[in-house]
């Protein structure tokens, strides 16, 4: 397989590619295993931090550190602490990305916040919704982690995402900017080949959805390989000189 034996790197995505209902897809540890250091998962994920994935990972079996996963709430929230230090900020999102907001200085408790970011809250409500749309009518700037509306559940059922409930503010707040973190916008493509300190030409991206994961791809000028049906490219398609990829 032409675009595995070239690549001297890979981002991997994580639900649907790595991990489908809690479970290692077939082949997931031979693959990260074959990259090993040369690799980066980039996920779509608006509600954990990447130690809590790379805790995930690791009661699986695959050993990734944090420092080598992007996900897109961790993200979004990097990237307003970035670009308005201090601000204060309307988070839809889990404590977990509320207590990664305050390490970066940014304040989620303000009566008028500078931003909304939305992420995946399991406690979004009526009220939050309230918030999040005068807010950003108001002036407030908005930035949604990732445009998914869903992703597959057990038993073939969906799981509500970040972008069902952006749809919400927006379905209330009318036509106002907006701001896209994850795929496939380019951010976590170029935060995932700046880790592996590659330039697009030099690395494969491996995701399930061509929407997200090939379409992104093909924005920043990388190769995509679809996984399909639940299995992963061969890895043993790889050239000799990368089988030894720490």
């Amino acid at each position: 397989m032409e675009a595995l034996r070239d690549a001297q790197g890979a981002l991997v995505d994580f639900d649907g590619t790595l991990v489908t209902a809690g479970a290692l897809v077939p082949g997931a540890a031979e693959l990260m295993a074959a990259f090993g250091d040369r690799c980066v998962v980039v996920s779509n994920d608006a509600e954990h931090t990447p130690a809590e994935l790379a805790a995930d990972l690791a009661a699986l079996g695959i050993e990734v550190p944090a420092e080598r996963i992007v996900l897109a709430g961790a993200l979004a929230i990097e990237v307003v602490a970035r670009e308005r230090p201090g601000a204060g900020v309307l988070l839809l999102a889990s404590p977990a990305l509320e207590d990664h907001a305050r390490r970066l200085g940014l304040d989620p408790d303000v009566e008028r916040p500078e931003v909304v970011i939305v992420g995946r809250d399991r406690r979004f409500s009526f009220a939050r919704l309230a918030a999040a749309a005068n807010a950003a009518r108001g002036g407030a700037a908005l930035v949604v982690a990732n445009p998914d509306r869903t992703h597959p559940g057990p038993g073939r059922g969906i799981v509500p995402e970040t972008g069902a409930l952006a749809s919400a503010i927006l379905t209330c707040t009318g036509p106002i900017p907006y701001r896209v973190i994850g795929k496939p916008e380019p951010a976590l493509f170029l935060a995932g080949l700046a880790i592996l300190g590659l330039e697009p030409a030099q690395a494969v991206m491996i995701g399930d959805n061509p929407e997200t994961d090939g379409l992104g791809a093909e924005r920043v000028g990388m190769r995509f390989l679809l996984a399909r049906d639940g299995r992963l490219p061969d890895t043993s398609a790889r050239a000799p000189r990368l089988a030894g990829a720490a």
